[in-house]
């Protein structure tokens, strides 16, 4: 690169990134992550275990297809 891209480079770059004038939090984050904690776990649908249940057959009923998948990996 000339000095001349490099130097444009570096001036969009500066035009793109806004400056950190203050870089104080605006709030206190504990009470939202004290909140989070709180609240219950994901909750899984029935069709996710469902199609565990299929993976899981497919693969004791099928052993062979084992290797197909791990090479997919």
């Amino acid at each position: 690169m000339s000095e001349r891209e490099m130097e444009e480079l570096k001036r969009l770059l500066k035009e793109s990134m806004p400056a950190m004038q203050d870089a104080e939090l605006r709030r206190d984050l504990w009470p939202a992550m004290q909140q989070r904690l709180a609240e219950p776990a994901i909750h899984m649908p029935w069709w996710d275990w469902a199609l565990l249940a299929a993976a899981g057959a497919v693969i004791f009923l099928f052993p062979a297809i084992v290797p197909a998948l791990l090479y997919h990996l």
